[in-house]
């Protein structure tokens, strides 16, 4: 081990920075002392692991307190060192990194994804005072990932799974390129062993063609920059081994069909020379049609910046160059890390805070969700590699997840935007709610000044990114309280019947008063506050409500007032089918059956039962008919209906400008979703809209209906007939 810390040592030496080498090796013996008899499941001595870490963070260009962090790291955790030991030799500002990289610990959780999740948070908190805090923790993740060979089948892939979700995608947004790519590549390796070993062997027959190839490219372009006169660095790189995965077996491509397995990089000392090569590029080889990306007039949300456009050589094998500036290259290459191995360190934070402000954004927005679980959803979209660049009407541009909604970008721009959203267009074009955006659009939200105005709860089901599903979680905490704690009574009562989870009448109160303590609200009606509004997932708590209920009970059976036959199951879509228990529905599109309308079924042969109107014209032939009259059966509603149906209505009105808008902005009142707008203008100088919206009962249809009848141009508004 003296002979690895040797290498450390020696990195430190070649790095050509200032570092204390005395308190490092402090740093070493306290923790070679405190590892001492402990073993990693290689078989080498537990100190080889911060040793480790250590050379990674050296590599990394970080700081003597970093690498001291880094050897340090897990000495509270797994030792009798305490933070106190810490603070007391190395000092309050190394204390915070440890303390930072180190697992909360005696604390009960309900889940393993809890437990994650507390812990990710906590990692979260101390990086927004410290960035460091998570330069270690990926270095310490990038280590585990190397050795990963040496554990078990299951840990393999649990520790992969999370890697993949959660530690590449902060490496991603951090900018730090070579840990990204290296914890991804060795996360699939053990989530999709068949197909890395596939791309490995495709690039391992290609090397010497692939050599060669970068090898001819590279002197061909840097001849053309001699004779322009542009000083260049340039050199090749190959895609990793993720990045193929991706589009060979995500976006269903073959090797061969993947544009930028090889790139060129073009490294020069300004952004002017920047697009001068780019122009030299273009005339020398063959562009391909959109494949040029402008991502230093448009940066990254994780800063990075440079020129891509993909080209054909003279043979006809696409590649891809990137043009970028030195500045750019440490940027790319390093990330925040950049910050210590290129900069002068702390003297720069300003910039380095506004790199950050996600960090401080994605906590906020955290804090208005009740489920510690919903920041690894926020790492998992919101700080997802792919994004898309979407334009509002000044020109400004929003960055989105790719998959993200208008009711997203609404949100993105503000929470008061989002609010009083009522409709939105793209490109000038009125489009639904749950219309996703692309690149280059340009989306005008339609909002209402209207004090009666707010989102739907249906949008919850929408929406992508966990910044507009927290804002929209908090409008109803302060603005609907009383109808959340409705709603939430509602919700609990559905699953206690579902689940069988019936308490004595006198006991009721106090079992549900228990359950908020428990999952520490101060009182019911907080705890049906927070179920209404979407804060508490009830589908994570009832198991844990149940096995209360039968501990509490189950000795006492006389007390449970469990039916003594089971009632009909409610099939999908809240329809009971007589005579079959629990089958699959699905609704006819030829008349759309709604609850208060007299429904039959029909069963399909291997796609269960398919429910129509009593009064569909299909059902009157087929009867009539006399054609498979044996597999018509009697169907009901159920007594509590809670989905939600699709309805399409046919508008026919007056060719005015504003009609749709103001059709869209009637239903946005009423809270009733629009899944669908097609309008066409017909000859008469009038306008038909079919529009498809959601709703739970005919009662809320005749309502709608009424209500659009009465809008200035509305001749008149049906339910649709579908063929």
């Amino acid at each position: 081990m003296d002979e690895l810390f040797g290498k450390l040592a020696e990195k430190i030496k070649q790095s050509n920075k200032t570092y204390d080498l005395e308190r490092i090796e402090k740093a070493y013996d306290i923790a070679k002392a405190a590892h001492e008899g402990q073993m990693r499941s290689s078989g080498d001595p537990y100190i080889s692991h911060p040793i480790e870490v250590a050379i990674i963070l050296v590599e990394l260009g970080m700081d003597s307190d970093t690498i001291i962090g880094g050897l340090l790291h897990d000495v509270v955790e797994d030792t009798s060192v305490t933070m106190e030991d810490v603070t007391k030799i190395f000092g309050k500002d190394i204390a915070v990194l440890v303390d930072g990289v180190t697992k909360l610990a005696n604390i009960p959780y309900s889940s393993r994804a809890e437990q994650q999740a507390e812990n990710v948070r906590k990692m979260l908190l101390a990086m927004a005072q410290d960035v460091r805090v998570v330069i270690i923790k990926l270095a310490d993740r990038l280590h585990n990932m190397r050795t990963l060979d040496f554990r078990t089948a299951e840990k393999q892939r649990n520790k992969s799974l999370e890697t993949m979700e959660i530690y590449a995608p902060i490496a991603h947004r951090l900018g730090i390129r070579s840990v990204k790519e290296e914890l991804e590549d060795l996360s699939l390796k053990h989530l999709d062993p068949v197909a890395y070993h596939e791309i490995e062997e495709q690039l391992a027959l290609r090397k010497e063609e692939r050599e060669q190839f970068l090898e001819n490219i590279i002197m061909r372009i840097d001849a053309r920059l001699e004779e322009e006169h542009v000083t260049a660095q340039i050199d090749g790189r190959v895609k990793s081994i993720y990045g193929i995965y991706r589009k060979m077996y995500i976006q269903g491509r073959s090797f061969d069909e993947i544009y930028d397995i090889y790139a060129v990089r073009i490294i020069v000392d300004t952004v002017l020379e920047c697009y001068n090569i780019l122009g030299i590029i273009h005339d020398m080889l063959r562009p391909i049609p959109n494949r040029f990306k402008d991502y230093i007039s448009t940066p990254k949300q994780n800063m990075y910046q440079s020129l891509h456009t993909t080209v054909l050589d003279k043979e006809g094998i696409p590649f891809e160059v990137q043009i970028r500036t030195w500045d750019m290259h440490y940027t790319a290459e390093y990330g925040v890390a950049a910050h210590w191995k290129y900069k002068i360190g702390l003297n720069e934070k300003d910039s380095l805070d506004d790199r950050l402000a996600w960090i401080r954004q994605l906590l906020e927005s955290q804090k208005e969700s009740d489920d510690v679980e919903d920041i690894v959803k926020s790492i998992k979209t919101d700080i997802a590699p792919e994004e898309v660049f979407v334009f509002t009407p000044r020109g400004d541009v929003i960055r989105l997840p790719v998959g993200s909604t208008v009711i997203d970008f609404a949100y993105a721009i503000h929470s008061a935007v989002g609010n009083k959203m009522i409709g939105a267009k793209v490109d000038g074009r009125m489009v639904s709610l749950d219309f996703k955006v692309k690149t280059g659009m340009i989306v005008e939200i339609l909002t209402s000044g209207g004090q009666g105005n707010g989102p739907s709860r249906d949008w919850l089901k929408i929406v992508k990114t966990s910044e507009a599903r927290n804002k929209i979680r908090s409008w109803f905490k302060k603005e609907r309280r009383d109808e959340n704690i409705s709603e939430g009574k509602m919700m609990l009562e559905k699953e206690f019947r579902r689940n069988l989870i019936a308490p004595p009448e006198e006991d009721r109160e106090k079992f549900i008063s228990d359950i908020a303590t428990r999952q520490k609200y101060n009182s019911a009606d907080d705890f049906y506050a927070s179920i209404g509004y979407g804060g508490v997932s009830l589908e994570k708590i009832i198991p844990r409500i149940k096995d209360e209920f039968v501990r509490q009970y189950r000795k006492v059976e006389s007390k449970i007032s469990i039916p003594t036959k089971k009632p009909p199951r409610k099939a999908q879509g809240g329809v009971i089918v007589e005579g079959l228990d629990g089958c699959l529905v699905k609704f006819a599109r030829c008349c759309n059956p709604l609850p208060g309308d007299d429904i039959v079924g029909f069963i399909t042969r291997g796609f269960g039962v398919s429910i129509h109107k009593k009064d569909c014209i299909n059902v009157k032939n087929a009867l009539q008919n006399g054609t498979d009259s044996e597999r018509w059966v009697k169907a009901s509603w159920a007594n509590s209906v809670k989905e939600t149906y699709k309805s399409t209505l046919d508008i026919l009105g007056s060719d005015r400008q504003g009609l749709i808008a103001d059709v869209s902005v009637q239903l946005s009142a009423m809270h009733v979703p629009i899944h669908s707008v097609i309008a066409r203008e017909l000859k008469s100088q009038q306008t038909s809209i079919q529009i498809t919206v959601g709703i739970s009962d005919i009662e809320q249809l005749n309502s709608i209906i009424s209500n659009l009848s009465r809008i200035s141009g509305v001749i008149s508004v049906k339910r649709a007939v579908l063929s």
